[in-house]
């Protein structure tokens, strides 16, 4: 019997090492990661960089706690910022953290600055969204797995149809003090919204005073072929939530990302975390900007972005009813009458594949985006074969 408890249904492989984007489990048989641990291994396993980056530091100096300066953070977060075309960093571990943070900033600048009365501020969100699983983010989720028998929740959210302009519009009142977004819904399915959607959230937001809060969690970072999603669409939010690939694969690191006339709201002693913005995770995030920095990452992606849409969308109408995504993030709706998400992924595995399923019959692919082109095609194969071995046309 396992001792963990049974908060996951992991796929029957049990890693060991990986390299690149591969992975070798405990009886040495290889798999190729299609998951890349949901975006927060966009650069491989052991990234060379980010590696040395980590091992320099940890022979320094790895935890301080914010109670002192440490000389990693101050850079890191000037060259986060400078990435983001921002001037303020707020830095923590999880992307649940970040995600909480915002909220926090968001409640606060709504009383500070746009004069919300005390303790009436809300914050629109979208129907289908993931943030993380605390108690006050499940509050504002309409995913009953993640809310059954963990109330009473927490109030103060308005919950709209993601991808719909006026439902968003008709719900912002005077105690609106930001809309909170997936640029695409990653948990969902890899929703991707109606080209318009963005540039009109960041015009409504602007000219109702109300905060725009991106967040990139998943999407950020290269994922789908730019920076930030935001950047495919246009638009340039109040603040950025990042987490996941920021930490490179080898720690966890978060942030919130904005500009001092929002983020700077926050006081000493408001908010905190004993290990955000550690030395270890500042040098290993200063990293992963630094690759980031030169656009080849971005670049890459979106060059096999584009390879793998096109070849799943070749999978249309053979065991496959839609697909979704952008960059090298890809949703796959597959015929529920051929298989669940979970039966594909477990004969993908069987191939040498590792994905994930999510909500019934939908299954994510989100290699890292060293993966090369002919590992990104034999990829598809495999869940072709599958398909095919399903009883597919």
């Amino acid at each position: 019997m396992s001792h963990l408890a049974h908060n996951y249904h992991p796929l029957e492989v049990t890693v060991e090492s990986g390299e690149g984007a591969w992975v070798t489990d405990v009886t040495g048989r290889r798999y190729l990661d299609c998951l890349a641990a949901y975006s927060a291994v966009n650069f491989g396993h052991g990234h060379p960089a980010l590696v040395a980056a980590a091992k320099a530091q940890l022979d320094r100096i790895t935890l301080t706690s914010r109670a002192f300066n440490n000389d990693q953070l101050e850079p890191f977060a000037a060259a986060l910022a400078a990435l983001a075309g921002k001037d303020m960093v707020l830095p923590m571990n999880t992307g649940a953290e970040a995600v909480e943070s915002a909220i926090k900033v968001a409640r606060a600048w709504g009383y500070r600055v746009k004069g919300v009365p005390a303790d009436r501020a809300t914050i629109i969100v979208a129907d289908g969204n993931f943030h993380g699983r605390t108690t006050t983010i499940i509050s504002f989720s309409n995913d009953e797995q993640a809310r059954a028998d963990f109330g009473p929740f927490t109030p103060g959210f308005v919950s709209v149809p993601y991808g719909d302009i006026a439902a968003l519009e008709a719900a912002i009142d005077d105690t609106t003090v930001a809309v909170l977004l997936e640029p695409i819904q990653g948990e969902a399915g890899i929703i991707v919204p109606p080209a318009e959607y963005l540039p009109a959230v960041r015009a409504l937001t602007t000219e109702r005073n109300v905060l725009f809060i991106a967040d990139e969690i998943q999407s950020g970072l290269g994922r789908t072929g730019a920076t930030f999603q935001c950047d495919n669409a246009g638009v340039v939010p109040d603040l950025y939530l990042l987490g996941k690939a920021l930490g490179g694969g080898i720690v966890p690191v978060s942030a919130v990302v904005g500009n001092a006339d929002i983020l700077g709201v926050l006081r000493p002693g408001e908010h905190g975390s004993t290990f955000g913005g550690n030395p270890l995770a500042s040098a290993v995030g200063h990293a992963v900007v630094d690759l980031l920095a030169t656009g080849e990452m971005q670049e890459r992606a979106r060059m096999l972005g584009e390879r793998l849409q096109a070849r799943l969308r070749l999978l249309l109408g053979h065991g496959i009813v839609a697909v979704r995504g952008a960059g090298l993030w890809a949703g796959i709706d597959v015929d529920p009458g051929l298989a669940t998400g979970r039966v594909v992924c477990e004969k993908l595995a069987e191939r040498g594949v590792l994905a994930k399923d999510t909500h019934g019959s939908t299954i994510r692919l989100a290699p890292p985006i060293v993966v090369s082109p002919e590992d990104l095609d034999w990829a598809v194969d495999q869940l072709e074969a599958v398909l095919q071995e399903l009883g597919a046309a």
